[in-house]
């Protein structure tokens, strides 16, 4: 049942972001996503006694901490921007920092760690355990970490009541 459902909104990805609607390209997003919903469906749906309004809230609230990381991308590549353009040397100064967080599932961490390497300015090196390992490029980017990102992050998926 969950492989389905992840096949099914895997394919309806597939569909709106290629745009191309002939038989190779249905074909190869058939295989594709059948493949990727087949190895991470384990991952994905890892608390599989939640129930369906529970899914679908923390898909709510997901969409919506999509919404706010877009704008942080927007404005960590202004800042880039910023610095590369009007920059004095001394402002960039790139840091390799050292964290623990809080996050307890592995999929959480792994929200986690993409979003930290999606916003520019900023890698997730390393995790281990609870530690991670980013790279920033400047004292302003290090400092915000790991921040505001991990609380949202944590409250899609309910940790911050664990805490």
């Amino acid at each position: 049942m969950f492989r389905l459902i992840s096949f099914t909104l895997l394919m309806i990805a597939w569909i709106i972001f290629s745009g191309v609607l002939d038989a190779y390209h249905i074909g190869l997003g058939v295989i594709s996503c059948a493949l990727v919903a087949w190895l991470s469906t384990d991952l994905v749906f890892r608390q599989k006694e939640l129930r369906l309004k529970d899914r679908l809230a923390e898909g709510g609230r997901f969409l919506v901490y999509s919404l706010w990381l877009f704008w942080e991308i927007v404005l960590a590549n202004w800042h880039v921007l910023k610095l590369a353009l009007f920059r004095d040397e001394s402002e960039i100064a790139p840091k390799i920092i050292r964290f623990k967080t809080s996050l307890k599932t592995e999929f959480a961490r792994y929200v986690f760690a993409n979003s930290i390497t999606l916003t520019p300015g900023t890698v997730t090196v390393d995790i281990d355990g609870d530690e991670f390992v980013v790279h920033a490029i400047d004292e302003t980017v290090a400092q915000s970490l790991p921040g505001e990102m991990e609380q949202r992050v944590a409250a899609v998926f309910r940790e911050e009541e664990e805490a």
